[in-house]
């Protein structure tokens, strides 16, 4: 398989699976139809820096270590569910609690709470506590290197592609939730968005934890 035709192949199979609705995207409109854009971008910028992460780990052979492991695998698996169910849970709580959804964050609540810092550490920890991107990882990449080709450079080459795509494609979702954020001044609206929101999250959790 020639380098281009690695690399556009990849792209294909990377672009199908941005475009396939997740948490990841879950993430970026709740974040950014809440008018937190700085903060959006930090959730944009922390995913994409977890699979740079996942990526370079299985350039380097270490994923594939991690997959072997069924002890590690299933630490790492139910560790990620559980920040994810936690995650939905306390966001469905503090609707139902009658609290706003502008006071609502992922973390302790501070006057950073629209920065891109705190979007960050959101986005990469999300990213990595899921097994199933280094599983995807493992299983997907080395099938588009290149016999004779360096394979961690190919492999880095491999994720940047991954990460463009992913990139334009947030663009894309925070342009598209500036259109909701008039309708979003609401609490109920609000409310809704983020009920909707958490149980995404909560899903992906529970889903996680069973192995599905």
């Amino acid at each position: 398989m020639a380098m281009s035709t690695a690399l556009w192949s990849f792209a294909l199979v990377v672009g199908l699976l941005t475009l396939t609705p997740g948490l990841d995207t879950a993430l970026i409109l709740r974040t950014s139809a809440l008018g937190r854009r700085r903060r959006a971008w930090g959730v944009v910028l922390g995913i994409q820096t977890g699979t740079l992460l996942w990526g370079a780990f299985t350039s380097l052979g270490v994923t594939a270590l991690l997959t072997a492991s069924h002890l590690a695998y299933t630490a790492l698996r139910w560790i990620g569910a559980g920040y994810l169910i936690w995650m939905g849970a306390r966001m469905l709580r503090d609707t139902f609690r009658g609290l706003p959804a502008s006071d609502l964050d992922d973390s302790v609540l501070t006057a950073d709470a629209d920065s891109v810092s705190s979007g960050w550490r959101q986005g990469t920890l999300t990213n990595l506590l899921n097994p199933k991107m280094g599983a995807f990882y493992v299983a997907v990449l080395p099938q588009f290197i290149p016999p004779g080709v360096p394979h961690f450079t190919m492999g880095l080459l491999l994720t940047t592609v991954h990460i463009l795509t992913g990139l334009l494609w947030s663009a894309v979702l925070i342009g598209f939730a500036r259109v909701l954020h008039g309708w979003l001044r609401k609490p109920q609206a609000r409310r809704l968005l983020d009920r909707i929101t958490g149980t995404v999250i909560g899903v992906f959790g529970i889903r996680l934890a069973l192995g599905n």
